[in-house]
């Protein structure tokens, strides 16, 4: 669920990530793997986007992944391969502040082999960063603040401020799924206009998805990353008898 929010977001505001992460605030497209000639590893997380001369690579995760060095190597071969003229940034960023040391790992190494790649914590970040540009307004609230609520009270009038309604409405429901890592419900309605939200692609694919099984994907997904029932069962459409249910189904298939 959080990889599939973070990459739309990417894709829809290339140029504030690049100018992030690159450095410079050049347009950038979507490459599929597909051009790679090889299936990728995880299709949810993967997020390309190239330019005339540069191949970005971001990996947004909430869990730390014991094979992420491996993939950052794997991928960085498999572009070379295809566009071997063409650097490439690679950046996992990590979500959810956790004290497992994976967060940490920036290499991959085998005999004869050691490839590089760059790691960011979004709790380590200041939340200036993520208020200059709209597409990084949905991660302010994930930052280095000590007063999420009044970052996120922030993030929303600025959002208010943005002149086109689409993009108003894409980025309330982005901020408003991520804030549920770190903030209650209560507050997030609070200070989110629910009425904007409702109009995004976002909230209407997750409506779509929740009426038929892929809700309950959907559900235990945003299970497993720790949201809360409620959340669950406002985001998703089920009720909250049956995410409890299936909390309680994945409970005993643990045991």
């Amino acid at each position: 669920m959080f990889d599939n929010i973070c990459k739309f977001i990417a894709e829809s505001f290339s140029t504030d990530f690049a100018t992030w992460l690159l450095g410079e605030p050049i347009s950038l497209t979507e490459l599929s793997p597909k051009e790679l000639s090889l299936e990728p590893i995880r299709a949810d997380a993967l997020i390309l986007l190239q330019s005339d001369e540069v191949v970005l690579h971001l990996e947004f995760q909430t869990k730390p992944d014991p094979n992420m060095p491996f993939r950052m190597a794997d991928y960085r071969l498999r572009v070379y391969r295809r566009f071997p003229e063409k650097r490439m940034r690679q950046v996992v960023v990590y979500l959810a502040e956790t004290e497992s040391e994976m967060v940490y790992q920036t290499t991959f190494s085998i005999e004869n082999l050691q490839h590089e790649f760059t790691v960011i914590r979004l709790w380590e970040q200041p939340a200036e960063i993520f208020l200059r540009m709209p597409g990084l307004l949905p991660f302010a609230v994930l930052s280095n603040t000590t007063n999420k609520t009044g970052t996120l009270q922030n993030v929303a009038a600025r959002i208010d401020n943005i002149a086109d309604r689409r993009t108003q409405s894409n980025l309330t429901a982005s901020t408003a799924i991520l804030a549920g890592l770190v903030l209650n419900q209560e507050v997030i309605q609070r200070l989110l206009r629910r009425d904007i939200m409702q109009e995004s692609v976002i909230y209407q694919s997750i409506k779509t998805e929740g009426s038929d099984e892929k809700a309950r994907q959907i559900a235990l997904n945003l299970l497993a990353e720790g949201m809360s029932i409620d959340a669950i069962a406002r985001i998703t459409g089920l009720s909250v008898e049956m995410v409890q249910q299936l909390q309680n189904q994945e409970t005993d298939n643990q045991n």
